[in-house]
């Protein structure tokens, strides 16, 4: 019977690294589906979003909070353009 394998400390995999960026960016672009086509941004944002918290790992919770943040956006983006009567696509 062996050990079982370790990690060195200190190195985490590539991936949990990506899901932040990926987090950020799908935050980023969330922010921009309230004042920009939300019927287009926003979606492929909240894409992003769910790809980043399926990659788990220390930058989940993050990710979680970024689909929500997104979500909201969309959602709040949709109710300013037809109010302000923009387009939506």
């Amino acid at each position: 019977m062996s050990p079982p394998e370790e990690r060195p400390l200190g190195r985490e995999p590539a991936s949990y690294t990506v899901a932040g960026f990926l987090a950020a960016t799908a935050l980023f672009a969330g922010f921009v589906a309230l004042v920009y086509y939300p019927g287009r941004v926003g979606p492929a944002a909240m894409f992003v979003a769910l790809l980043a918290a399926a990659m788990g790992g220390f930058q989940s919770r993050f990710a979680a909070w970024a689909l929500v943040a997104v979500t909201a956006s969309w959602f709040l983006g949709m109710v300013l353009a037809v109010i302000f009567e923009r387009p939506i696509f």
